[in-house]
C-alpha cells in the first residue's frame, strides 16, 4: 500500500488533495485564531457528524446554512490543498477540520485559546468503516478485504498513520481547558446530552427547542439526505462507486466482520498499545 500513498514525516496521506508543501505550511504557517473551533478525529470516527453538529450549534438549529453550503466549505480541512486555501480566506470565528496527528498540527494552536474537540471511536468499527470508505473512493489504494485492511491498520500503513499513535498523541491534551474529548459511542447513545456538553464547552447557550433542532437536523438520516453533507457533490477523485459516503452510522458493526480470533488478537494488542491510559477514555464494549 505504501507506493500508493504520499509519505510525509513517516505518516502516509492520500495522494489526492495533499502535498508535502501544504502539510509543511499547515504545521509551520497556518495561524489558528483564539475564536476558532476545530473538529479533530482519526478518519471514520464521526468527523462529519461533529462538523454538522457544530454548524447547527452556530445557527441555533436553523438548517439554511447546512442546506446551502457544502460541509467542506463550512468547516474546511486545513491539511488539504483546497481546505487550506479556503480556511485562510475565512474571517471571523471559523470552524476548521483536520485528521492530522498532533505532531503535524499547526504549531500556532498550542499557544492559542482555540477550542478543539477530539472524537474517538471503537477502532474495530473504525477498521470496518475505513475498509468500505477507502474501497469506494479514488483517494488511495483499495483494500481487497476487511482482513487486508486490518493488517494495514495494525501496521499504521493507512492514511494518517497509526490509530494508536494518533489517539495517544491527542489524548495527552485532555487536561487542557480548550480541549474536549468525546467518543462516537456517547454521541450515539445519548446525542442530546452530548450536544449539551459540546455547547457548554463552547460557552454557547441553547434553548431546548434549539437543542432538539440541532439533534434532529444532524441525525444520520437527515445528513444522508442532505446533498450539502453527503459528499454527493464532490468530483471524480472523491466519487463513491459502490457504497454511499454515509453507510450505516452505527456502533458495533465490527461484530459482523471480525472473526473471534481477530477480535481477541486485536483486543490483546489494544491493551498493550494503550497501557497506562484510563479505561474510561474508551467507553465501548
Amino acid at each position: 500500500m505504501s507506493d500508493d500513498n504520499l509519505w510525509y514525516e513517516r505518516i502516509p496521506f492520500p495522494r489526492v488533495y495533499y502535498s508535502p508543501e501544504i502539510l509543511r505550511k499547515a504545521r509551520e504557517e497556518f495561524m489558528i485564531k483564539d475564536e476558532d473551533v476545530i473538529t479533530m478525529t482519526y478518519p471514520k470516527s464521526g468527523t462529519n457528524w461533529l462538523m454538522e453538529i457544530l454548524c447547527l450549534i452556530q445557527s441555533k438549529g436553523d438548517t439554511k446554512w447546512i442546506q446551502t453550503v457544502p460541509i467542506w466549505e463550512r468547516s474546511p480541512w486545513i491539511d488539504s490543498e483546497p481546505g487550506f486555501a479556503s480556511a485562510n480566506k475565512k474571517e471571523g470565528p471559523r470552524l476548521l477540520t483536520s485528521h492530522l496527528p498532533i505532531q503535524l498540527f499547526p504549531k500556532s494552536f498550542f499557544s492559542s485559546k482555540a477550542k478543539l474537540i477530539y472524537v474517538i471511536r471503537n477502532p474495530k468499527d473504525v477498521i470496518v468503516s475505513g475498509y468500505f470508505f477507502w474501497n469506494s473512493v479514488n483517494l488511495t489504494k483499495k483494500p481487497n478485504s476487511v482482513k487486508q485492511f486490518l493488517e494495514w491498520f495494525l501496521e499504521g500503513n493507512v492514511p494518517y498513520g497509526s490509530w494508536f499513535d494518533h489517539v495517544r498523541g491527542w489524548v495527552s491534551m485532555r487536561e487542557r481547558e480548550n480541549f474536549l474529548m468525546l467518543s462516537y459511542e456517547e454521541l450515539k447513545w445519548d446525542t442530546e446530552r452530548t450536544v449539551e456538553k459540546i455547547c457548554q464547552f463552547l460557552g454557547k447557550k441553547v434553548e431546548q427547542e434549539e437543542l432538539s433542532l440541532i439533534v434532529k437536523n444532524s441525525s444520520f438520516q437527515a445528513m444522508r439526505e442532505n446533498k450539502m453533507s453527503n459528499y454527493s457533490l464532490m468530483g471524480d477523485a472523491f466519487s463513491v462507486h459502490k457504497n454511499p459516503f454515509m453507510r450505516k452510522g452505527v456502533t458495533g458493526d465490527w461484530k459482523n466482520y471480525f472473526t473471534v480470533a481477530q477480535a481477541e488478537a486485536f483486543d490483546k494488542l489494544f491493551q498493550e498499545k494503550m497501557a497506562g491510559l484510563p479505561q474510561e477514555l474508551f467507553p465501548w464494549e
